[in-house]
């Protein structure tokens, strides 16, 4: 599976695909692009080359990050630019081990950040991140 792009019809929004199973399935896009604005969907610790997960919460958590970044540089964007994450999670234990994980990829970019205790819809996924970005720079 591979990230692909396609302007939609009749609009200046920018659809991104991961490839997964889980789109076509329920309909959705990995990302919408905008203008100088992008939402990236509820993203979890999937590796959507092979479609395997880690059962290690850490490791989930940064391959969600290395999910969002590929969604966000389909429509030229940077980690950097991110300004808003929701981070899901079923276990209050796992907190630690994902916050971990965002501080280290979210650091400079200094994003708001809500974090949910819920269930997700496999047992297998530890967490889901989803992520809002605003270019700041010109590129």
């Amino acid at each position: 599976m591979s990230y692909s792009s396609k302007k939609s019809p009749n609009s200046e929004k920018i659809l991104i695909s991961s490839g997964s199973p889980f789109e076509e399935m329920t309909g959705y896009s990995r990302a919408v692009a905008f203008g100088e604005e992008i939402h990236v969907s509820g993203t979890t610790g999937y590796d959507y080359s092979n479609m395997t997960i880690s059962e290690d919460t850490g490791e989930q958590a940064d391959q969600c990050f290395k999910n969002i970044k590929k969604a966000l540089e389909m429509a030229d964007f940077e980690i950097e630019d991110i300004v808003c994450l929701r981070t899901y999670f079923p276990n209050r234990s796992d907190w630690a081990a994902i916050a971990e994980v965002i501080s280290k990829w979210c650091n400079s970019a200094r994003p708001t950040s809500t974090a949910v205790v819920c269930g997700l819809v496999d047992e297998e996924m530890k967490v889901e991140i989803e992520a809002y970005a605003r270019r700041t720079s010109a590129r």
